[in-house]
């Protein structure tokens, strides 16, 4: 569906987007993140054929971006993060005026606003002026026009911004509803938002590309040494000399909790290792009894603050 290849997209001097390659599969829902000023808004802004492209190539069903604009703005639906309205419209008038520009045919302008509507909870507020709208009311006006003309590529820049928890639970539902149906790129500061909705995450921080995979692989990649805490109850289960014969387990340490009937062992094992099977063979051996099992995983706010943690003092682009 999509294929960036070494984009770069400089300002004056600058690099915004600095050599990033990445593709989008159709019908992928991609979480795009990174922290203030790392390029993601530029690059969605060369995506949507806003901003040409400093050097690489951009292509959407395999039509350039730059060299065929217009044919491939015709397959986008965008909500940028400043959702720009009309505030002296209506609901329904704004998405007349958005299905004249999109050209939708004339004998389809109400059923699509009509189905939209529904979609987005507004079918109560088509006729009320968009300036008497709640924030997070505008916020699914601005998602019913990205969607109105039925693109094949959604691009929503921090859609669910101004919606309370339960505003916030449906719009989550929909995108994953769309997501089976298009391709969506989804740029949000919310990462379980990211967790909850996207089957794959892109990572960016200062212009470039830091991570790139499912959930599952940037844990398996970032995890650093396994934790694994163990409660255990019985004689001898305080020596810690014991669980470092264990194969893989490279530090151990005893944590003193409030109310525990046996000992708390915290177990740092090597990377790419799983001990907890010879651990718990080692419990079953000693005839400890073993309370609790807990091996530590890999946030994706722990992967995000690991890779853009920004430098002391280092500015970075918008």
């Amino acid at each position: 569906m999509i294929h960036i290849e070494n984009l770069k997209k400089y300002y004056g001097t600058f690099p915004a987007v600095d050599d990033i390659s990445f593709d989008v599969a159709n019908g992928e829902i991609l979480g795009f993140l990174g922290p203030n000023g790392a390029g993601k808004s530029t690059t969605m802004k060369v995506l949507t054929g806003y901003y040409p492209p400093s050097e690489g190539k951009v292509t959407i069903e395999g039509m350039d971006v730059t060299e065929q604009s217009i044919e491939t703005r015709k397959l986008i639906g965008y909500l940028p993060e400043s959702n720009p309205l009309y505030f002296e419209l209506s609901v329904y008038e704004y998405l007349k005026h958005i299905a004249e520009m999109r050209e939708l045919p004339k004998e389809k302008h109400n059923a699509r606003i009509k189905e939209m509507a529904e979609l987005t909870g507004l079918q109560d507020r088509l006729g009320q002026q968009i300036a008497q709208l709640s924030k997070g009311y505008k916020q699914r006006v601005g998602l019913a026009q990205a969607m109105l003309h039925d693109p094949k590529l959604l691009i929503l820049d921090e859609p669910t911004i101004g919606l309370d928890p339960n505003q916030i639970i449906e719009i989550r539902s929909l995108i994953k509803k769309l997501g089976s149906e298009k391709t969506v790129i989804l740029s949000t500061h919310i990462l379980p938002e990211v967790q909850a909705t996207c089957d794959r995450v892109v990572i960016i921080n200062r212009g470039k590309l830091e991570a790139d995979g499912t959930l599952d692989e940037l844990q398996h990649k970032f995890q650093g040494r396994p934790i694994i805490d163990i409660e255990v109850l019985g004689d001898g289960a305080n020596d810690l000399d014991i669980y470092r014969k264990v194969t893989g387990v490279e530090e151990v340490t005893e944590r003193h909790l409030p109310d525990l009937k046996g000992v708390a062992i915290r177990i740092a094992a090597a990377s790419n290792t799983d001990p907890r099977e010879e651990i718990f063979k080692l419990c079953v051996e000693k005839k400890w009894t073993l309370l609790t099992m807990n091996r530590e995983i890999q946030s994706l706010e722990n992967i995000f603050q690991q890779l853009t943690r920004a430098e002391s003092g280092k500015e970075v682009a918008a």
